[in-house]
């Protein structure tokens, strides 16, 4: 038996390979979920969504603008027409904005908070109600450890990231009483296509990066999704509220 057996989650941002967003998918997929993948990038949802039927899971795939009120109520619309229910939703869609004040525009900074931040609160907003007729739920919100520490040019990402953080502090508390479980996870140094597109693509820039971190290595994003899969299953039905930093040690220096 799978540890999300017969769950159905949603989960976003999940195009991008290697990525969060696709490995968690495919990592609740192998453990028993029904999934809907969600991206702006259309082409790459539908091929995660193929590649966990090709390895007889059950996924639809979806194309979402996460910043779009609209487009989220039709995702849950979607899920329970497709699904009957929703169990799991994993916020995982997400863009860096790395510059320095001086070279910071007020349309960088909007960008970076809608896509990080609002995105989260429309999730959380649309996919409660279908959560409470369900009995209960998971909500993993993904963060940063750029919004526990300063981190230099992450003003506005570490803003974005800082917000999720206590939002889903704040959730957990509201919806408790329902049975709805909400927490954060907080990624490190992970190789993923943001990570190499911060990197310029060299896997050798970010492992002497994460050279100096206790663990001395780079991670992979199965290192979250793992977390991931403990918050989505039963197995942490008394964790909530809760931030969960996966960093080889970064934010304990």
């Amino acid at each position: 038996m799978g540890r999300v057996q017969g769950k159905i989650a949603i989960v976003t941002g999940a195009a991008s390979d290697p990525g969060l967003g696709r490995t968690t998918a495919m990592t609740l997929a192998r453990e028993g979920a029904k999934l809907v993948v969600t991206d702006v990038d259309a082409k790459g949802a539908e091929d995660c969504a193929q590649k966990i039927r090709d390895a007889g899971g059950e996924a639809i795939a979806l194309h979402q603008d996460v910043t779009s009120e609209e487009v989220w109520q039709q995702v849950i619309a979607k899920t329970i027409e497709t699904y009957g229910r929703l169990d799991i939703l994993v916020n995982n869609a997400g863009i860096a904005v790395l510059k320095l004040l001086d070279d910071l525009s007020l349309d960088d900074w909007n960008r970076q908070i809608n896509v990080n931040l609002t995105s989260v609160f429309l999730g959380c907003k649309y996919a409660v109600p279908e959560m409470r007729k369900a009995g209960g739920g998971s909500i993993v919100n993904l963060s940063s450890v750029a919004g526990l520490i300063g981190l230099k040019s992450c003003i506005a990402y570490s803003a974005s990231k800082g917000g999720v953080r206590l939002m889903t502090k704040s959730l957990a508390l509201e919806l408790g009483q329902d049975q709805i479980r909400c927490n954060s996870v907080h990624p490190g140094v992970i190789w993923t296509n943001m990570q190499s597109g911060a990197r310029q693509g060299s896997k050798e820039v970010g492992q002497a990066m994460a050279a100096g971190l206790p663990l001395g290595r780079l991670g992979e994003p199965e290192d979250i999704a793992n977390c991931i899969l403990y918050l989505a299953s039963d197995e942490s039905n008394y964790v909530t509220g809760a931030e969960f930093t996966v960093d080889a040690g970064m934010t304990a220096m």
